[in-house]
This record gives structure tokens, sequence and C-alpha cells, in this order.
């Protein structure tokens, strides 16, 4: 059987470093131009189809889960292109969520956003600030060194300059256990604590979920495309509705895979700790 080989350490000194200070760090040029070429086209005939499909229609697994004139969010891309799959099994990219986690990861959710600017928004709403864990709760430290359990690694399939929506955090937030809220309170206060992406198509912004961000606001004519990957430990569950199908596991799953689609090696997690001088593999 091939293996399956991911970098390790897959982030610099320096790019670490970002990441436990800021709980965020944005790796430019990811993916290769052809990639994202592929890519963008597999996720604009999938919001095709499934426009096309209606409410509440599957296609290939994936559905949407919010679907507004100027928002498409879609939930278990898995199975809907190869390029999609090779996006998810990238073995960079998952070599980037295993260093955050601290060991090896099953996919435990597969996501896209298609979105552009609603003229009828009003300027100056609120962001959507969430996050999907807590410090603690599902957060450690080893050598120093910021892990959490849930992580993603979100890239931009088109280019993000300052006014084309790109995602927003509240920087630190992924270490701070005062109620959310309150967080999000002092980030309005002091806008300076709230970062926003800007890179080229093909970049990766990879966080852990304990990080409060939102969806930044769109002020350009330019449509935002992402694709989602979110990770965690072998022995932890898939999110609601995304586990994969058993006939896309026999069919369509290589075997140097299955383990990372199927979380197959459950409580065999294989811990990995780098420390911070460590140089990327």
């Amino acid at each position: 059987m091939e293996e399956f080989i991911r970098p390790f350490p897959a982030l610099t000194p320096a790019q670490r470093y970002h990441l436990d200070v800021f709980g965020y760090v944005v790796i430019e040029n990811t993916l290769t131009a052809d990639e994202v070429g592929l890519q963008l086209e597999a996720m604009q005939r999938l919001k095709k189809e499934l426009l096309a499909a209606g409410p509440d229609a599957f296609v290939r697994g994936c559905r949407l889960s919010a679907n507004r004139l100027h928002h498409c969010h879609f939930a278990h891309i898995l199975e809907t292109d190869p390029a999609i799959y090779d996006y998810l099994t990238h073995p960079r990219l998952v070599g980037l969520a295993e260093e955050l986690v601290g060991g090896t990861v099953r996919l435990e959710e597969s996501e896209a956003v298609i979105n552009s600017r609603d003229p009828e928004a009003d300027a100056e709403r609120r962001y959507g600030f969430h996050r999907g864990t807590r410090p603690d709760v599902g957060t450690y430290t080893e050598n120093g060194l910021y892990h959490c359990t849930f992580v993603k690694t979100l890239t931009n399939l088109t280019e993000l300059g300052p006014e084309d929506g790109g995602t927003v955090c509240i920087v630190g937030s992924h270490k701070i256990k005062a109620p959310r809220e309150e967080i999000i309170g002092c980030a309005v206060e002091d806008p300076a604590l709230i970062h926003q992406v800007v890179a080229p198509a093909g970049s990766t912004l990879l966080f852990g979920e304990a990080l409060i961000h939102a969806t930044g606001h769109i002020r350009s004519d330019r449509e935002r495309v992402i694709v989602i990957g979110g990770y965690t430990p072998t022995m932890f569950q898939a999110w609601n509705g995304q586990e994969p199908s058993a006939e896309f596991l026999e069919a369509s799953v290589q075997q140097r895979h299955r383990a990372l689609i199927s979380g197959s090696d459950k409580w065999q997690w294989q811990q990995r700790h780098r420390t911070l001088g460590t140089p990327l593999a």
C-alpha cells in the first residue's frame, strides 16, 4: 500500500509563533494555480447543480445548509468531485492540521462558501462571531506550544483583498477563558483586535476552533469562494451529517486515505509534537 506522507513540522518556526500568539496563521499559495482552477470549477458546477435540484436536495451527499441570493453554504463537499477530494487529502494541508492538533487526524467535516456583496445589507452590521470549542475544553499545551482538537484549513479559491470579505478573527481569543460576548465586546471597542484575511487565491488560513471568528463583510463586486476542511484527533466523531457514505468509502477512497476519511484508527491516535525551533520539514 502506498504510504500517505505528510510534512512535519508543516510550519516554519515564525509561522508557528504567529499561530500561537494570534490563534491563526495564513500560508500563502499552498495550492498551485492549476489546483485552484480545478476546485473553483468543481464548486461552480456544484452550486449550479444544487440550485437546479431545489430546496433540501442532495447532490452526491452535499446539501446547501444556507441558500440565500448572496450567500451559499455547502455542507459535506467531500463526495462531490475528485478535485475536492484532493484538497481534503492534500498532504501539506493535512500536515498543517496535524501540527495544530498534535497528532494524526481524521476528517471531521468538509464545507464551502460562495458569497458576494449584498447591496441591501447594512454596511455597519456586526460580524457573526462564533467558535466551535473553548479554551481548555478543546485546547492543550505541549512543549510550550498551543494545540487544538478541532482544526480548520480554510482555503480561498478567489483573491482576497481588503474589500473582499476575507475571514475575520479576534486575535488571542483562542486562549482567553472569558465569556465569548465579553471578548466580542472588547473587539468592538478596539477594532485593532479584529484581523482580516487578505491573501492571493490558493492561500490557506489555519486555525483552531477555539478562536472566535466570522465571515468578513464584502464591499467589492468580486465573488468570494472558499473550501474548508475540518480535522480532529482520530477518536473523535464527524460533525452531524458529515460521515462519508459506505458507498464512497468502498468505491472512491484510496487505501492510504482510509483512516483519514473514515476515522477508522479511532483510539490508535498517534501524538506528535514539535518544539518552536524545529525547522520546516
